[in-house]
């Protein structure tokens, strides 16, 4: 299988809440909630979400991940003048533990490695990828409760690893 990624649209708002609402559903399941009641719950979240991001990253991009063209997740990316912040990768259950995650996390450390940037990401304590950003050597730079502040430094990494099939992400147009 080989994921690709292609930029979100208007159309895709519903998919994309859809990959939001993947990420709440076992923190749901024990709230007592009607499903109705969980689904508006996400939906305000996800909205909220978005707002956030857009209003915080205006220059970031924002794709469907797609594994044999069939949407399966998103990624969110901004990048700044010394950093690649990860905003957001997210797959749905079914496509998890294929290693497309990893392919495009190791695609934005070979982006980080040729500009000389550090890669970020901020993940929740209990979230089960924060083995997959250690394992790729992320590093907790900064624990914030909730969430831990991830980062990846170029020089320390990739010059020992194989080369690997690189699927291009478009380049952010310099500021």
């Amino acid at each position: 299988m080989t994921p690709s990624l292609r930029p979100t649209t208007p159309e895709d708002t519903a998919f994309l809440a859809d990959v939001y609402a993947s990420t709440r559903a076992e923190e749901m399941a024990p709230t007592g909630w009607s499903d109705e009641q969980k689904a508006a719950f996400c939906a305000m979240q996800f909205q909220a979400q978005d707002t956030h991001y857009r209003q915080h990253y205006p220059t970031a991009q924002y794709f469907v991940i797609e594994a044999e063209k069939v949407p399966a997740g998103r990624l969110y990316v901004d990048h700044w003048e010394k950093e690649i912040r990860i905003m957001d990768i997210t797959l749905l259950p079914e496509f998890r533990g294929q290693g497309i995650g990893t392919h495009f996390l190791r695609d934005l450390q070979k982006q980080a490695q040729t500009a000389s940037k550090v890669l970020s990401i901020h993940v929740e304590t209990f979230n089960p990828a924060k083995r997959l950003y250690e394992r790729l050597g992320f590093q907790i730079t900064e624990d914030k409760g909730v969430y831990q502040f991830l980062t990846w430094q170029p020089e320390m990494h990739l010059r020992k690893k194989s080369p690997q099939t690189q699927i291009p992400l478009p380049r952010h147009p310099p500021a």
